[in-house]
């Protein structure tokens, strides 16, 4: 018995010691703003760390549509709690499609687009950098600045990633002359990172006649086009004007990929309600890339959650509910 006590007492400080090296890492920056605004008992405290909409009362909003197609699925028994498939549910990628590029475009229900339900934006800008560091080997450009995430998520997928002029501090708004040159620098066959609208973190959009330059520039020197989209119809209240930058980009024929969340535009933060799309030359190609991505996906997360992609669906397909 004191042999065996002297064994356990071994193991047991092995296992205490096997993790003793690891160090603490620093908080998020933004996240942990979050903790310090709610221990903060000040009544006039305003949070201007995470990037969420709030009432006048500082609170979480939930859309009334989203509560009326909540309530629709909670009365509906017919529906289960079984696994999605690991490219998620088609009724809201389909949806998704609409929102991108117009309910009546073709590429729609072409079948020319690969498209994946993902964990929100940051979920869909991981297993998109992760596709690209597999079977494009290329330099990623992100806009300096550029949000926080973009960084350290593609650097973390084992791209390397470099920054292109964007915001010029004297006039507070866009370097255009800036990016530009730095699009034409830039090697061939590589990624660039564009803000669909609602550039984070400068609020600075191009015009649609830059963003026709900016297309130029992309064709002339063979770039492959990133668009990140988590705030479109929220700068003009219209899908249709903040999506003109990538709905022209379309139109004029690129393949692409497209991060897409609903967090802010649908109130679903927490439901982690995302997608991705990868533009491709024909639907064989959309589905050898497609067949790739559920690679990824199945190894990180399996399948995405079914609850927030139900509600987004149900209120993205019906025209009503959609207005």
């Amino acid at each position: 018995m004191e042999r065996l006590n002297l064994l356990n007492n071994q193991f047991s400080n092995q296992d205490t010691a096997a993790l003793m090296h690891v160090a603490q890492a620093p908080a998020d920056p933004i996240l942990s703003l979050s903790t310090g605004f709610k221990a903060d008992t000040n009544t006039n405290k305003v949070n201007l760390g995470v990037g969420a909409y709030r009432t006048e009362e500082g609170k979480p909003l939930v859309f009334p549509v989203v509560r009326a197609a909540e309530a629709k699925i909670c009365a509906d028994h017919s529906l289960d709690k079984e696994y999605l498939p690991i490219d998620g549910n088609q009724d809201f990628n389909r949806g998704a499609r609409g929102v991108l590029f117009g309910w009546e475009h073709a590429d729609v229900t072409s079948g020319r687009v690969a498209s994946s339900q993902t964990l929100s934006g940051t979920g869909a800008l991981r297993v998109v950098g992760e596709f690209l560091a597999k079977h494009k080997s290329s330099p990623i450009y992100v806009s300096d600045p550029t949000w926080g995430n973009h960084n350290t998520v593609f650097a973390k997928c084992g791209l390397d990633v470099r920054k292109y002029r964007y915001f010029n501090k004297k006039t507070k708004g866009l370097d255009f002359e800036g990016m530009i040159a730095d699009l034409k620098a830039a090697a061939p066959g590589s990624t660039i990172l564009l803000h669909t609208c609602a550039h984070n973190p400068t609020g600075v959009d191009p015009t649609l006649d830059q963003w026709k330059q900016i297309a130029a520039v992309v064709k002339e020197r063979a770039l492959y086009p990133f668009f990140d989209t988590a705030y479109q119809g929220f700068v003009s209240g219209n899908l249709d004007k903040d999506g003109e930058g990538l709905r022209y980009f379309v139109n004029q024929g690129f393949e692409m990929v497209i991060a897409q969340s609903f967090a802010k535009i649908m109130g679903l933060y927490g439901e982690r309600t995302g997608a991705l799309h990868f533009v491709c030359q024909d639907k064989g190609e959309a589905g050898r890339v497609l067949s790739q991505l559920k690679i990824i996906i199945r190894v990180n997360y399996s399948s995405p959650p079914k609850h927030g992609s139900r509600i987004a669906a149900m209120v993205l397909n019906d025209v009503k509910m959609r207005q």
